[in-house]
């Protein structure tokens, strides 16, 4: 691996060229990233196993955003989280799709007993979504790109037909997650389009912090009862490595990465994730590793490869020319 540039956005909107990074930092951040997103799920399904999943998911976002909230006001003051009514409608709407209808469905789809490498493998199906918005929304992407999501989509086809009704959990479950990676790719794909803060950590901190409230309100009034003697040791450590290393310490890397590294080489979380919380879920929990989940999400790695590889020179293109216009 050596140290790379990237050209990213800068305030304004004008572009600007981040500073190399040496090789070890770039793979230590890169390293966090992989095996930590990827182990989320696998903490997610034990955490569950006590924790009312809305009230779990809720206190874990909610938790992390008081954490970022400080770690942010500490190092800029309490300015630098003061953000206009446009900006802060903006976070509620990102908040309610991706830590809400994303995560908060995949917690709920968990505690039904969807196997959490199974559910990293539907989610590993977000590229694909992002991209059928975009055409949705009159992009013409490229044929070979079309075909990758077409050979996606198949893919999922294959995960939920191999794990259908009469499996050895609920359909719904499944379900749920497919809605899930629509939600989170729809916030991915709406999110530039809104008025967002410019400092992506910022906006972190208020998405997490509404749609945490907002899980929590939902979890009480659906009828989940907090009652923390009840839980054991096992999920309450699950849930706080989900609020410290998921959402805190995996977040701040990738977002670092974003801009100290190539994009071509941050891209690879995206089908290296499902492959970690597979293989960790096979490992710790003994979930099954049937033919249909391993033909099936080798379809669907294999078509966000193809599609992000695909998608790729595009952005560099686009931002290069920004660069030249600016």
């Amino acid at each position: 691996m050596t140290a790379a540039t990237e050209v990213v956005q800068g305030p304004g909107g004008k572009a600007r060229r981040a500073k190399p990074s040496g090789p070890v930092l770039v793979g230590f951040a890169l390293a966090i990233v992989y095996v930590v997103w990827g182990s989320t799920y696998l903490g997610i399904r034990i955490m569950v196993e006590d924790i009312p999943p809305m009230i779990a998911a809720g206190g874990r976002f909610f938790c992390a955003a008081v954490v970022l909230g400080v770690i942010l006001a500490a190092r800029g003051g309490l300015a630098r989280l003061r953000l206009s009514r446009a900006e802060v409608l903006s976070c509620a709407l990102i908040g309610l799709l991706l830590p809400v209808l994303g995560q908060g469905s995949v917690t709920i789809a968990e505690s039904g007993g969807a196997p959490s490498g199974l559910v990293a493998l539907l989610i590993a199906a977000v590229p694909l979504w992002v991209l059928l918005y975009r055409v949705l929304a009159g992009e013409r992407p490229k044929r070979t790109t079309a075909l990758g999501v077409l050979i996606g989509f198949a893919g999922l086809a294959v995960l939920l037909v191999g794990n259908g009704v009469g499996g050895e959990f609920p359909f719904w479950t499944v379900a749920l997650v497919v809605f899930s990676a629509a939600s989170w790719a729809f916030g991915s794909w709406l999110q530039p389009r809104l008025r967002m803060p410019r400092d992506a950590f910022v906006a972190a901190v208020y998405e997490m912090a509404i749609g945490g409230v907002l899980l929590l309100v939902v979890g009480f009034a659906w009828g989940e009862r907090f009652e923390p003697a009840e839980y054991s040791a096992r999920s309450w450590a699950a849930w706080g490595y989900l609020v410290v290393f998921g959402s805190v310490v995996a977040f701040s890397a990738y977002v670092w990465l974003l801009q100290a590294a190539n994009i071509s080489l941050v891209a690879t979380y995206a089908y290296v994730n499902p492959l970690v919380a597979v293989v960790l879920g096979w490992l710790v929990l003994s979930e099954a590793v049937t033919g249909p989940i391993i033909a099936g999400g080798a379809i669907v790695i294999a078509a966000v490869v193809l599609v992000v590889s695909t998608e790729r020179p595009q952005r560099k293109q686009s931002i290069a020319k920004e660069s030249e216009d600016g």
